[in-house]
């Protein structure tokens, strides 16, 4: 395993089947669960798609993208992966145990930015390209969630809306939330030219003087007012617009794939 960041806020890259995927140490802490972010390295696609593109929305030849996806279920043992249509919005999706007659995702096409779930062998996975995937897990109730959080769904603190159905769905107590802030568009390349009518004036207080905006102190701020312990909060640091030979950028690079971020309960 290879080191990537700093201090408490440190995670690892592992490599298995020719693919390489970083991981918060504060979550493999715990054996009940699963997760993982893969770089676009290991997949079928070629370029701007190369190589491990799971997004069928971006140009991508659809047998690819499923070949994809299958690398990406083979790394956790062919368990269901769960992806939705994202319109960075603030709708959270639920998968409880008890719904049995719940229609499964090949029945139906799922919207929304978070899922929430207490469900073994559900993998919950996101696409991202510079948005932020947040991994949250309850070691206690025994529930995880995956956010997409791009920047119109961090100023709709779709964090908090998230952990609002974590309490009132599963009694979870965010005191005892471990979560982790994965790769993503970093204060060095967040400009936006035109923050005045984009973002509200309250998070203004997040740039900086050449109008970059640090979207994962907005994360972090979010998560501890929500009641998520600043001590169980990890953050990768690593910014995609910078690492394109490890991540998608849309930032940087326009027509390009999408990386999965994926979090689940283990199956027994």
């Amino acid at each position: 395993m290879t080191a990537f960041g700093s201090g408490t806020q440190a995670g690892n890259f592992t490599r298995k089947n020719n693919l390489f995927i970083y991981e918060f140490p504060g979550l493999s802490a715990f054996s009940e669960i699963r997760h993982g972010i893969f770089t676009r390295k290991g997949g079928t696609s070629p370029p701007p798609f190369s190589s491990l593109n799971v997004s069928l929305d971006v140009g991508d030849n659809a047998c690819l993208v499923e070949k994809n996806k299958t690398k990406v279920s083979a790394y956790f043992n062919k368990d269901e992966l769960v992806f939705t249509h994202q319109v960075h919005g603030s709708d959270v999706l639920v998968f409880k145990n008890a719904d049995t007659d719940r229609p499964g995702p090949d029945k139906v096409v799922l919207e929304g930015d978070a899922m929430i779930t207490d469900v073994p062998g559900k993998m919950l996975a996101i696409k991202a390209a510079d948005c932020q995937p947040v991994f949250l897990f309850d070691p206690v109730q025994k529930v995880v969630a995956n956010i997409h959080s791009g920047w119109r769904g961090s100023l709709q603190n779709i964090i908090k809306s998230t952990l609002n159905r974590m309490k009132s769905d599963f009694s979870c107590n965010p005191s005892n939330i471990i979560a982790g802030i994965g790769p993503s568009l970093g204060p060095c390349c967040g400009e936006f030219i035109h923050f005045k009518r984009e973002i509200p004036e309250p998070y203004w207080k997040y740039k900086d003087e050449r109008d970059h905006f640090d979207f994962w102190a907005i994360s972090l701020d979010q998560l501890c007012a929500a009641g998520v312990p600043a001590e169980n909060i990890h953050i990768s640091r690593i910014c995609t617009s910078c690492h394109t030979d490890l991540f998608f950028s849309y930032r940087k690079e326009g027509i390009t794939g999408r990386f999965a971020a994926v979090i689940g309960l283990k199956n027994n």
